[in-house]
């Protein structure tokens, strides 16, 4: 895993098994068949890859074919790292696409990479489970 800033990003790049582990573990088949996860860009989104090796951006909640955003990925080695960030995810405790406010202090903490699949999981569930863009309660 290779975490830092890259200009205005915060950026955490995955090994391949790394990759492997979380694009199970996040259950992205479900969501976004034939894409792997490769990353995570600025705590919000996901860095995923599709089967002819496209890079693109997605949300983590929700993990939606029609949010995906073609995106260049840069060199590991362009990364400036940032021990403040390490092994820790910023959650909105009320994902933006359900209501919630990225500017709003009590809106957000720091959780540790499983707590995140767990909650990226969840949401995602819900999102579903509302029925994917056709009114998010809010």
């Amino acid at each position: 895993m290779h975490e830092g800033w890259h200009g205005e990003d915060y950026l955490v790049l995955l090994s391949d098994q790394e990759s492997a582990d979380a694009s199970r573990g996040y259950g992205i088949q479900e969501y976004l068949p034939g894409y792997k996860i490769i990353g995570l860009r600025n705590w919000d989104d996901f860095i995923v890859r599709d089967a002819s090796g496209g890079v693109f951006t997605v949300p983590t909640v929700p993990m939606d074919r029609q949010y995906l955003a073609a995106w260049i990925l840069p060199a590991t080695d362009q990364l400036a790292p940032d021990a403040r960030f390490t092994d820790r995810i910023k959650w909105y405790t009320k994902p933006l696409v359900f209501g919630g406010n990225a500017s709003e202090a009590t809106n957000t903490v720091w959780v540790s990479p499983e707590q995140h699949m767990q909650l990226v999981t969840w949401w995602n569930a819900l999102y579903r489970d509302v029925g994917e863009g056709s009114g998010v309660p809010t």
